[in-house]
């Protein structure tokens, strides 16, 4: 991705020495960093490291044991771990019925379906129909729909195979580029970061750091945060540059 340059963009989110404590434990501390518009940043760390805490936290799911955020807009579009929008134990629901809790016309949403590649025929369909490659599509045209500035997301591919995976950052991509849209979402995909991201936010228990992909993932960076040795992946990324 080609970014504008963010000083001259302005600012969507701005956070503020946030930290969250569960009981006495804490699960990330004192984490501060701005969100401009056209900006795409990625949230990686191991399991554990709060960064669905940060996020559920960013969307007021959550109150933070201190410090403080605040969003400069209202259009923010948030679409929670995939195993919260798990399938099972749900009651029948269908495409239609979903749509309906968003506030916008019919030929929005069969528009909205048609650029992430599903027709409007899907809508008569109920959520156990789908594979799971149609639903996450259709979560994201849900997202979508409603033209937001911001678009949130935990984990968009968990569930997808590899070239699921890869089609649905395409589509984010070019959704970031025709709508001007900005973008934060958890990944494990440090590929992706490479290829999508402006900036990175690295957490874990003990620290956080965020800037340019470049700048972040080193192989220091990543042993620190990982507790593994990667060095041979960023090795062989940096030959295929």
């Amino acid at each position: 991705m080609t970014h504008a340059n963010p000083h001259t963009q302005p600012i969507l989110l701005s956070v503020k020495n946030l930290s969250v404590s569960y009981d006495t434990e804490p699960i990330f501390h004192n984490v501060s960093f701005d969100m401009h518009k056209g900006d795409v940043i990625m949230i990686i760390g191991p399991n554990g490291a709060g960064k669905t805490t940060l996020c559920k936290t960013l969307m007021g799911l959550i109150n933070p044991s201190t410090g403080s955020y605040h969003w400069h807009t209202q259009k923010i579009s948030y679409l929670p771990p995939q195993e919260l929008l798990s399938r099972k134990n749900l009651p029948p629901l269908s495409v239609a019925d979903f749509f309906s809790f968003k506030n916008v016309t019919l030929d929005i949403i069969t528009n909205t379906l048609q650029s992430v590649g599903l027709d409007k025929s899907i809508l008569h369909k109920q959520f156990n129909e789908l594979s799971t490659g149609q639903f996450q599509r259709m979560v994201i045209a849900w997202a979508l729909c409603d033209n937001p500035e911001v678009l949130v997301f935990d984990e968009p591919t968990s569930g997808i195979d590899l070239g699921g995976a890869e089609t649905i950052y395409s589509l984010l991509h070019n959704f970031w580029k025709q709508k001007n849209l900005s973008i934060m979402l958890i990944t494990h995909d440090l590929s992706v970061v490479w290829e999508h991201a402006n900036k990175v936010l690295c957490l874990n228990k003990k620290r956080y750091c965020m800037g340019s992909p470049q700048k972040i993932l080193t192989p220091e960076n990543l042993q620190d945060l990982y507790q593994s040795n990667i060095k041979f992946y960023i090795h062989e990324h940096n030959n295929d540059k």
